[in-house]
Order: structure tokens, then sequence, then C-alpha cells
């Protein structure tokens, strides 16, 4: 087998399962975001894929499996050909129409599902595993961020919201199934539904370092949620407080030199907790100023659901300069009426705070937001942050790293009103399908599961998704005794079931089990010389490190029974 590993690190990685894949002959990469799977990682996603099947099998969902090029129409019809911006790759085939290559499936599965005519046929789950294309801006560690990705998504079709609550939770439970027998240890949290639509949704997260999503969760009462749509309690205001400090109309006041909240807060008697942070942002072309307290920070996901904007930056110094005729440090809302303004829910009703005039190097005071600023809308925009009190039980919060490994969504009727599709009900009427959309990145899935299982010498894999579940190494191939007993072995597991390869090659046994180790097969069989002698050979377990000897004529009985023992210790216990 074409297993070529490598004797050092690549340079080029970073993350323990880019850097493990690489050396342990799993894949390569082509391009930024592009990878070939080799033979090894080619079974090992084939088992997960196995393992996700059987679990969307058991919630009586059907496989499809629909085409990667689509044409531009029922994108257009959804309005997602614009929102989904620079991230979907687009061409044009040899008449001049516009095609894009699926990035998600929910405009075709939607398609299909017009051709549904009566409630009967309802609910319908319909999944498949497909090539996903994104023109990811940033691939980078390995499997974990690419712009080709095989997902397994599913959609559900209900007759009304208690339906879809029902297809959810079959999703959730069917996904802690298969996390929990691939061997990840996935944590459901809240999360925004973004460009997806919809109205609820839940990811499913790997904690670990490697990862790039921030989970905010409460160790006391079991709340989480990505920081994109985490929350968390605030203080009660003191209204004497504010009075003390309010003023019958703000008062500019002069303040050289003042960029940040610190530099305000520290010569000017002006606490973060009663500043107004005033950020400029381009909304969809669209200079508008997002309003903060002074000691929180803008999520920016928070802005874009509450907004729906899709062209979401910054805006730039000279931008600024030439609306606002001030700096970033000397900006506020106060008096701005031909501008947008979108303001945290903190803020709401706040008096004796203090911001920039818009005039550089000088701020006002005793600023009461409802009387002298002109805000459009309000929303949560504020990131929850770590000691922050928990909104449901007021313990302090903890933010930790995660890898998303699977979303579920709550889509709504989005779809089924942009591509009109219907049933007639019980009484003869039209009645309009109700959606969910759900999704697990299966290369992804094989990263976080060695984020999770890996040690100094290689990979760990789990049993159920390892690439072979035992290795019968012949730890002398020169002599003929022990590479015929290394071969009856082999043959031995063969016939008794075991998924196991043989290492003949004519390396040092040294070689052959650092390689075994690199590779991550649960178990090893050593035949040699000395073990020969006495009719047994040793197995030994990857994840422990044990050792035993047992007889060479019950190898097949004992490995299975080990192989099974480590596939049980991984199974579903969730119902």
């Amino acid at each position: 087998m074409h297993i070529p590993t490598l004797r050092e690190d690549p340079a080029e990685a970073g993350a323990p399962s880019h850097r493990l894949l690489l050396r342990a002959g799993y894949i390569r990469q082509l391009m930024a975001g592009h990878y070939s799977l080799l033979p090894l990682a080619v079974r090992v996603r084939l088992k997960v894929i196995g393992i996700i099947r059987e679990e969307m099998n058991r919630i009586g969902a059907q496989e499809f499996l629909m085409p990667v090029m689509h044409p531009a129409e029922p994108w257009q019809k959804t309005g997602r050909w614009e929102l989904m911006g620079e991230e979907m790759f687009r061409l044009k085939d040899r008449r001049g129409a516009d095609l894009a290559l699926g990035m998600t499936h929910e405009e075709i599965i939607s398609t299909l599902a017009t051709e549904l005519e009566s409630y009967r046929e309802l609910p319908q789950l319909w999944y498949q595993f497909q090539t996903k294309l994104r023109d990811e801006p940033r691939p980078k560690a390995g499997l974990l961020r690419t712009r080709e990705f095989t997902m397994k998504d599913s959609y559900s079709f209900d007759l009304d919201a208690a339906g879809l609550d029902k297809s959810f939770d079959a999703h959730r439970t069917a996904y802690l199934r298969a996390f929990e027998r691939i061997g990840i240890p996935a944590i459901p949290v809240a999360a925004s539904n973004g460009a997806m639509g919809g109205s609820g949704s839940t990811e499913f997260i790997c904690p670990s370092d490697t990862g790039e999503d921030d989970i905010v969760h409460c160790p006391e009462c079991g709340y989480a949620a990505n920081s994109e749509a985490a929350v968390s309690a605030l203080a009660a205001v003191d209204p004497a407080a504010d009075a003390a400090r309010a003023l019958a109309a703000p008062q500019r006041f002069d303040t050289p030199g003042v960029r940040t909240i610190e530099d305000l807060a520290g010569g000017y008697d002006a606490p973060a907790d009663r500043q107004l942070k005033t950020l400029i942002y381009v909304l969809d072309g669209q200079l508008t100023l997002v309003l903060l307290r002074g000691d929180h920070a803008l999520e920016e996901q928070k802005l874009i659901d509450a907004t729906g904007a899709v062209a979401v930056r910054p805006a730039e110094a000279e931008e600024i300069y030439r609306a606002l005729g001030a700096h970033p440090g000397s900006l506020g809302a106060v008096g701005i009426t031909d501008l947008p303004v979108i303001a945290d829910l903190a803020v709401q009703g706040r008096s004796g705070m203090t911001t920039g005039a818009n005039t550089d190097d000088v701020h006002v005071r005793g600023v009461d937001v409802t009387r002298d600023i002109s805000v459009g809308s309000w929303a949560d925009l504020r990131a929850a942050q770590a000691g922050d009190p928990c909104v449901r039980c007021g313990h302090p919060l903890q933010v930790t790293k995660g890898i998303e490994v699977g979303h579920i969504f709550k889509l709504g009727y989005k779809y089924s009103d942009a591509l009109q599709l219907s049933v007639l009900g019980s009484d003869g009427k039209p009645v309009k399908p109700i959606m969910g959309c759900y999704g697990i990145g299966v290369e992804r899935a094989m990263a976080a599961c060695i984020e999770v299982h890996h040690d100094g010498k290689g990979i760990v894999w789990p049993a159920a998704v390892a690439p072979f579940e035992a290795v019968v190494v012949v730890a002398q191939q020169n002599d003929e005794a022990v590479a015929a007993a290394g071969e009856q072995a082999y043959r031995a597991l063969l016939d008794a079931g075991v998924d196991v390869i043989i290492d003949d090659r004519p390396d040092r046994a040294g070689v052959k089990f650092s390689d075994a180790e690199l590779v991550g097969i649960p178990f090893r069989i050593t035949i040699g010389k000395r073990g020969l002698a006495s009719r047994t050979a040793e197995l030994t377990d990857r994840a422990t490190g044990e050792t035993v000897s047992i007889p060479l004529e019950d190898v097949a009985k004992h490995v299975r029974e080990a192989v099974a023992q480590a596939i049980a210790a991984t199974a579903a216990t969730t119902e």
C-alpha cells in the first residue's frame, strides 16, 4: 500500500492534524485549500461517512446525490446569488449562462421538493454526501479549513413548526451519536444562522486549542454559545449615578492627544463604562455609526445579523474624516442625523455619558442617549467576555477555543417562499412546508478527531474510524519461518473479519514500529523470532502502549475481542 510517511514534521504545517496527516502519508497538498486524499485517508473518510450514514438512516432520512454545478436562477430567486459574495465560485458556460459551484444545496433540494404535493407526504428528511467548494480567503490548518471538501448536508420538510422541532431534535441526537462513535467530544452550542437564514441554529464544537471558534460557556449551569451568538447578563444601571453626571445639554471639553478609551478614562474622570464608543462601519456601501459602551467590544457577526448586511467592513480613516470631520479617537453620534446609527442595548436610556465631539482632541460629557442621539435601531451587539455573569445563573462565564464539526439550522420559510413550495393541506388549501438544514464536514471531522487523539508518536485513531483496525508487523522479514508465521496470522485475522494490514517490508523492526505508531493503527501484532520460538505473538494497544503475549493460534480471537471492546467503548449511548 502507498503510505509515504515522512521522518520529519513538514515545516508548513502548524495544527497537529495538519502535521500528522502529512507526515503519516494521509494527504498531499495540490494548492492552497485543496488536498489529495491518499489511500489511508480514503479509508478513514469512508468509515466516517459510514457512521454518519448509519445515523442518518436511523432517523428515517433518505440519501440523494445532487449536482455540484448549479444554474444561477434558483440562487437568484433566494437572493443568495448576491449574498454569498466572493466566497461562491462562479463561471459561465459556452453559451454565456451564469453557473456556480455549490457551496451548499438549499436551493437545489428545494427545487426537488416542488414535486411534493400533499401533506400526507410530509415529513421528509433528505440527505447527501457531496463535494462543496468555497473560495475561502484564508485556507489553512490542513483539512480544518479548505476550499474543497465533502459535506453531509441534510434537509427536512415539515408541515408546521412542531414538526420542524422534531426533525431538528432528531438531527441533534443523530449528530451526538455520530460524533461519539467517531471519537469527537462534540458540545452543542447556540450559534448564529448567518447567511443560511432562519430563526435558530446549533453548532457542534470540538474543544481544541487549534480551533478558530470562541465558545462562551458556563461551567455552573451548562449554558454554551458560539461567541457570535453568546449573551451575558448586565449589571443593573444605577439611575442615581446617571443623574449625578447628567447635564442640561452636552458639554464640550478639550482632550489633547486622547485616542483611546483608556486615555479618556485615565485623565478626564470618564470611566470606560460611562463612555460611548463610536465605531464607523460600511454596511452594503452605507457609512453607519455603531455605538457601544466604552468597556464593551463589538461582536461583528451580531452587527451582520442585526442589519442583514452582506458587505461589511470597518470604514477607512479617510472615509470617516470626510463624513464626520474628525479622526478615530474623537468620534461620536451626538447631533448626527444624516447617517444611520445602530446602538447596543447596553446604552439604551443611559445619561451622563461621555463621547467624542467629532472634532479632533475634543469630547463631550453629560450626553443623554435618548435626548442627544438619533438612534435608528437597537440590537445586542456586544461580545460576551470571560468573567461576565451568565445570563441564566449569574456564574462567571468562561471562553474556550473549539472546532466547529457540525451545524444544524431551523430555516423556516425562507426557501419555501422564494421557490414557491407548497403542498395541499388536510383542508385542501395550500400549505408551505417549513424547512431545516443540517451539515457535517467529513474531512474536518477527520482532522478534529486527530486533534483530540494524538500523542508525541503520532495519530491515535479510535478503532471505529482507523484506516485499519490492526497491523501485523513481521519483525524479521528475511527469516522465512517468521515471514510465513506473519502471513499466516494476517490470513487468520482476515478470515476472522478484522480489518488488517501486514507490514512485510524488508525494513528494521524499529522503523515498522515507528510507522505503525505514526499512522495510528489501534492494534499491532508483532511476529518475531523470539515469539515464534515460544509460539506467541505480541499484541500492542496503540492508545495505552500496553503489550501482552498471546498464543499464535489464538491471535485472531484475541485481536477480534480487543477491537470489539475498543469500538464498544466509543459506541453511542445518546438516545
